[in-house]
């Protein structure tokens, strides 16, 4: 937690830790179940878009704003 608000304050960040992970917090994973003509279901996972002000965190972070990328599972 320290190392994160480091980093931020350094590029001018200074916000405190509440308000960080209430910021962070906004960012959404999403699962949307499809039923596949052989039966199974694919899951496809992806993360929500982060309003501006995040994206300008995770960049000063050095962090992607697609957290875990987009993932398939079929089941």
């Amino acid at each position: 937690m320290q190392v994160i608000r480091r980093k931020l304050k350094d590029h001018g960040i200074n916000e405190s830790w509440t308000t960080l992970r209430e910021k962070l917090g906004q960012q959404l994973r999403i699962t949307a179940p499809f039923k596949q003509r052989d039966g199974k279901t694919l899951h496809i996972r992806q993360a929500t878009r982060p309003e501006e002000e995040l994206g300008e965190i995770y960049k000063k972070l050095g962090l992607s704003s697609d957290p875990g990328g987009l993932q398939r599972v079929r089941i």
